[in-house]
């Protein structure tokens, strides 16, 4: 009997290790004249979407993923069995997972000015698209956009399907600020939302924070005030940027872990003013690599629309947070050194003084707020069961 459990668990195991990935698709959505929250209309609109599963009858078991700053619409599966990578949730995206593709339609779509513009698999609009009007890149003429806009793409996309009603939003980081933005916006079509690695509105501390990102980009002289398109990019500012960006968003455990060999009196910094230590070489050359897909104006629009972020848009947090019906779970990262834990509890608090439904746990790890990425399987059980209830 004991040979034959062993026998199974082998072969249950080998499936597990060597069963075909989820393929998906990337499609494309447009929306014509769209209006921003501060007023202003862009044209024509358009981002790329995935989707994973199947949307029922009563198109009732839709779920939205929102993604991170850098991220984009490819949360799980694979667009060729061959890739080296699945999407960046399919730990807990996929058929028997916490957010289970045999139960539910789960969507996720590129946002408006996402940073990847030079990712193929990424399809949006922003300050590198053409100006219809023009028959030249936008530049800095795009609007200044906000996450509210980022969700009202989103509902348009939702519309165009049919689909009256989400059974939960869920993302991180930025995600995360779409996600309450969600529930805020449009209470009745958001019963669940969950806020990973998140917070519900951008403080003092946070805004000068992000402004660190945007400050290399602009002092590169390739920038150009943003007139860069069809000239040298400004990818040493962008490079810098994406250092820091990498740096705040890991705990300094996991970047000494990587870098054990890290020595204060390393030979050639000690020796030549012009010399790099080996751990800024690892951070720059991973930067430099990514940097190659990302538009540097891109990225100043989504350091604005953060700095921006308040849940609701309207006048204060308690505002836009009395408008939520949804039930929310709060999941921050205890060692998140840039959407450090307190900003989640904020929000998680605030819901409940007014009377709302809110759960709030910690995840544990050692990679600082990419744990909300990479350790997010430690919830599955307790996302399995917020959907299911």
């Amino acid at each position: 009997m004991l040979r034959l459990l062993s026998v199974i668990t082998l072969l249950l195991v080998s499936c597990t290790l060597y069963a075909s990935p989820m393929l998906v698709e990337k499609k494309s959505f447009t929306t014509e004249n769209f209006t921003t929250f501060n007023g202003k209309t862009i044209k024509n609109v358009t981002v790329g979407w995935e989707s994973y599963g199947k949307l029922n009858e009563d198109k009732s078991n839709a779920i939205l993923i929102t993604h991170y700053f850098t991220g984009n619409s490819h949360a799980a599966g694979k667009y060729h069995e061959s890739d080296a990578k699945a999407g960046y949730w399919d730990a807990i995206i996929g058929p028997g997972k916490a957010i289970d593709t045999n139960k539910y339609f789960v969507i996720s779509s590129d946002t408006l000015v996402n940073a990847s513009v030079h990712d193929t698999n990424v399809i949006t609009t922003g300050p590198a698209s053409i100006n219809p009007e023009t028959g030249k890149p936008y530049g800095l003429s795009f609007p200044v956009v906000t996450i509210r806009d980022f969700v009202n793409v989103q509902k348009a996309l939702i519309d165009s399907l049919g689909i009256k009603k989400l059974h939960a939003v869920v993302g991180p980081s930025m995600g995360s600020l779409q996600a309450i933005d969600w529930a805020a916006a449009y209470p009745d079509m958001v019963p669940r939302m969950i806020s990973v690695i998140g917070m519900a509105q951008s403080d003092a501390w946070t805004a000068a924070a992000l402004e660190q990102w945007a400050v290399p980009i602009r002092l590169d002289a390739n920038w150009q005030q943003g007139n860069y398109y069809g000239n040298e990019r400004p990818l040493d500012g962008l490079t810098a940027s994406l250092m820091l960006i990498t740096q705040q968003a890991m705990h300094p455990q996991f970047i000494n872990q990587v870098n054990k060999a890290h020595s204060p009196l390393e030979s050639s910094p000690l020796n030549d003013i012009n010399a790099s230590f080996a751990v800024v070489d690892w951070l720059a050359n991973a930067a430099r690599t990514r940097a190659k897909q990302l538009d540097a104006n891109h990225v100043l629009y989504l350091v604005r629309a953060c700095q921006l972020f308040l849940a609701g848009h309207d006048g204060d947090l308690a505002s836009g947070l009395s408008r939520i019906k949804a039930k929310t779970l709060f999941l921050p990262a205890a060692g998140d050194l840039l959407l450090m834990p307190y900003m989640a509890k904020k929000a998680h608090t605030e819901l409940l003084k007014l009377g709302k439904s809110s759960d709030y746990a910690e995840l544990k790890g050692t990679m600082g707020h990419l744990d909300g990425v990479y350790a997010i399987q430690q919830k599955a059980e307790m996302i399995t069961e917020f959907l299911a209830n």
